[in-house]
């Protein structure tokens, strides 16, 4: 007879991939066209017991949506909390916002998902995770800018604008990659083009921002040399092993 120990963690392995591969079919088939069938399957699991987990697809989705969200919250807040200085972990978690772009194609895919839900006035799902995920990564992130500002690092501009610029600039790149191939003839998420302009974005946040610019082009290679690109692929979740938020955290010496 396992124990009970055991047999929470089997519970809680079986729950983590069953969320994986939800977060897998919903991402490419949005809510309406998954089925949860090949959620099962892929999960390992028979769908009866699919339904022992989570009472509806609904309630599968947005436990996915939710856990994809805590583990880009746990990574951002990560960054931010670091002990370097306030200007070069904003730069670091601009970097980190675009290395999660690039390497949670899944978890951008749901967000976009339900960013349009919103527009029609629909319900949407990211509605629970406001006051969970978003406004503390948002307020924590505003924090760390008024403290760069404060110190004279970064320039003196409205916070909120910098955070703009910055992931902003991050989101239209992998927005508009598909016009851009169609446009240039050369694919801006080929691995040689995605190192390129993660290198360029944060020289010129380094260089835009601070207020010495030699210490933010020092402060942005340092950033680039500790985290380098991650590869494509993988959804990590705080419950998987691989999950560990602590890569991007940078650590005075």
């Amino acid at each position: 007879m396992l124990n009970p120990r055991t047999q929470a963690e089997r519970a809680d392995q079986t729950r983590t991939n069953i969320l994986v591969a939800a977060v897998s079919q919903f991402s490419e088939n949005g809510l309406a066209g998954a089925r949860m069938e090949p959620i099962a399957e892929a999960a390992g699991v028979n769908k009866a017991l699919l339904y022992y987990y989570f009472r509806s697809k609904q309630a599968l989705y947005e436990a996915a949506l939710e856990s994809v969200a805590e583990g880009m919250r746990a990574s951002s807040l990560a960054v931010l909390e670091g002990d370097s200085s306030a200007g070069e972990r904003f730069l670091l978690s601009a970097l980190n916002h675009f290395d999660r772009i690039h390497a949670n194609r899944e978890f951008q895919s749901l967000m976009q998902q339900e960013m349009i839900r919103l527009h029609r006035g629909e319900v949407s799902a990211l509605s629970p995770l406001v006051e969970k995920v978003f406004r503390p990564l948002m307020d924590r992130m505003q924090q760390v800018l008024k403290e760069a500002i404060a110190s004279g690092e970064l320039i003196a501009a409205d916070p909120s604008q910098i955070r703009y610029a910055a992931l902003g600039a991050n989101v239209l790149y992998f927005l508009s990659a598909p016009l851009m191939h169609m446009i240039q003839g050369s694919d801006p998420l080929e691995k040689s083009a995605l190192e390129s302009r993660r290198t360029a974005a944060i020289h010129y946040l380094g260089l835009a921002l601070f207020t010495n610019r030699k210490h933010g082009m020092k402060v942005a290679r340092r950033v680039l040399a500790a985290a380098p690109m991650p590869p494509n692929g993988g959804i990590l979740l705080p419950s998987t092993p691989e999950f560990h938020p602590e890569n991007h955290v940078m650590r005075n010496k």
